[in-house]
């Protein structure tokens, strides 16, 4: 980073240059957290019990939710997603209808841009269109967390399916197409 200090009071500059370095350095939580990873606590050790308990809660939990999530667009029209392993994220695969694809380009977006703000104006789910992560032309994406509260994820899930099948339902009807 490269700053030009010219005209500023010296207390101003010895300002910029504490927060500047404030920001070198991570938190003492993330610090801590970041130990913790690297070295857990041990069967034997006084919090060993408390810790297990609780990575091993929080792990099955994002199994569960990670499940809710496969299953559900696995049970949407037009939508294939394979079980999200060792990561916090899901990437459906959407089957986009020809007259989908042709009212983004109208539209000025990319297909799956299209969908993705569709999906966000009608639900308030927040997605990340594939094309942003350099998919195969003609094949679109989105990406999407497994991290809302697991009571939470079935609401979701019948959130996005309702939207799904209406969007699918709106730009479907054209002979000779046919579903995945």
């Amino acid at each position: 980073m490269f700053f030009f200090d010219s005209c500023f009071p010296l207390q101003t500059v010895d300002e910029i240059y504490k927060v500047a370095s404030i920001a070198l350095s991570p938190n003492v939580s993330a610090q801590i957290f970041m130990g913790l990873m690297v070295n857990p606590p041990k069967p034997g050790d006084i919090s060993y019990d408390q810790y297990f308990r609780e990575s091993q809660g929080i792990l099955q939990s994002l199994r569960r939710r990670a499940r809710i999530m496969t299953d559900g667009f696995n049970s949407c029209r037009n939508v294939v997603c394979n079980f999200t392993e060792g990561a916090m994220y899901s990437f459906p695969q959407i089957k986009l209808p020809p007259r989908a694809i042709e009212a983004a380009k109208q539209a000025g977006k990319v297909p799956d841009v299209l969908y993705c703000l569709k999906l966000l104006e009608a639900t308030g789910i927040s997605t990340v269109p594939g094309s942003g992560f350099g998919q195969k032309e003609g094949v679109f994406h989105l990406r999407t967390t497994i991290l809302p509260a697991e009571e939470d994820m079935p609401a979701i899930m019948d959130s996005f399916k309702k939207f799904n099948d209406e969007f699918m339902e709106q730009y479907e009807h054209q002979r000779g197409y046919s579903r995945i």
